[in-house]
């Protein structure tokens, strides 16, 4: 996402029937050939695991399932913007107000030699995400690609490699688009301003247990609709060092600026550890940096960085708390544009707590506060701007 940041849920009965057994249907035509031959999936977690999943058993049948997801929040944001929308991030993106942060249906595809996922979403973590959504000619644009989370298609290529084309989850990161798979509720700052979606093709190769590898070929940094020649590139590592740490690395490389302009090449890492030193215990921590051509004042390669730190602790089988502390420091204004003299330089910390009544129920609560070197914080009289930001939020996520 770059610096832009409700879709009801009350109509998704009569159309999840129907777009189930639309879905079926399609998803059937790609298990049937499949089937004849030799038998053979939110965050970004969510998206690895199902593209590192080993083929199932070779007198498996193909398998569509269908699923769905509801989050409903609640946030009062003590800064009381002055239009109700809440700046620099997608989620909660509204004051003072009950909506939907993010509601999908979804089908899934699970054959030996084929597997796909169609899903569909609405909700206003979607419409603040999808709002930089290039529009370049009259078939692009956010009005259609902001429903489609996922519409992918896999194949089986070898015994450790699949392909898979289409719109899918994004590689980089830690937390993904779906809130429920995330160790916090809200989004850390590197990963509302890094790629949540990406349309492209990838290769995801699984030499081992212990080990898978991504490598990718996509339109450009989060974007659907094109808005220049060449494609860009990136690769993910994964490396199951021990089955208490995980260790990975991400990288996007591309130009992201029009053809009819000069190049701007960008290129992003992430770095992640993930530690689970006992079933009461997870740790977490995300370090990213960027950097990108002729973007500063002087026409020189800008900079920018982040990081993020996650503790988590189980109480009991039905709760847990979790703290975060972060930072993001954008001096040049390349990812975030304040609009404003003064970049974005920000500190943040969070304490949330996650009660799971029965499995399929999460309630979420959390407070976040941020502090910023200048003021590019909306408070309630327009024009007035303040250093800090305080914000409380409630969620209630059912999955199906």
């Amino acid at each position: 996402m770059e610096s832009e940041i409700g879709i009801r849920a009350g109509r998704m009965g009569g159309l999840r029937i129907a777009l189930a057994c639309a879905v079926a249907a399609t998803l059937t035509l790609f298990a049937a050939p499949a089937s004849a031959q030799e038998t053979g999936s939110a965050q970004p977690d969510a998206a690895q695991t199902a593209d590192t999943a080993p083929p199932r058993a070779a007198d498996s049948k193909p398998a569509v399932t269908f699923g769905a997801f509801v989050d409903g929040y609640y946030a009062w944001d003590f800064n009381q913007p002055p239009v109700f929308d809440r700046s620099y991030t997608t989620q909660p993106a509204r004051h003072a107000e009950f909506n939907v942060n993010l509601a999908l249906v979804e089908a899934k595809l699970e054959e030996p030699r084929v597997r796909g996922r169609l899903a569909i979403q609405f909700g206003t973590s979607v419409q603040a995400n999808y709002a930089g959504e290039p529009q370049i000619g009259h078939v692009s644009g956010s009005s259609v690609s902001q429903y489609i989370q996922e519409a992918t298609v896999g194949y089986h290529l070898a015994p450790t490699l699949w392909v898979d084309g289409g719109i899918f989850f994004a590689h980089t990161g830690l937390e993904g688009w779906i809130s429920r798979d995330n160790l916090a509720y809200t989004r850390s700052l590197i990963a509302d301003f890094s790629p949540y979606y990406e349309a492209g093709v990838k290769l995801t190769w699984t030499p081992s247990p212990a080990v898978s590898g991504q490598f990718l070929v996509l339109n450009g940094w989060q974007n659907i609709s094109n808005y220049n020649t060449p494609p860009a590139v990136g690769i993910r590592v994964d490396y199951v060092a021990s089955p208490k740490l995980t260790l990975s690395y991400d990288n996007f490389f591309g130009d992201v600026a029009a053809d009819n302009v000069p190049a701007k090449y960008r290129l992003y890492h992430d770095f992640i550890a993930q530690l689970t030193p006992s079933s009461r215990w997870q740790l977490a921590g995300t370090f990213s940096l960027g950097t990108q051509t002729r973007s500063t004042a002087e026409g020189t390669t800008a900079t920018w960085y982040g990081f993020s730190v996650f503790v988590k602790y189980q109480l009991s089988a039905r709760v847990a708390v979790v703290a975060r502390v972060e930072r993001y420091s954008d001096p040049d204004q390349v990812i975030v544009i304040t609009g404003l003299p003064d970049a974005f330089r920000t500190n943040g910390a969070s304490l949330g707590v996650d009660v799971k009544p029965v499995p399929r129920l999460l309630w979420r609560t959390e407070i976040r506060g941020f502090r910023s070197s200048a003021r590019v914080w909306p408070r309630l009289r327009i024009g007035n701007l303040s250093q800090d930001d305080l914000f409380a939020v409630t969620s209630l996520a059912l999955t199906l």
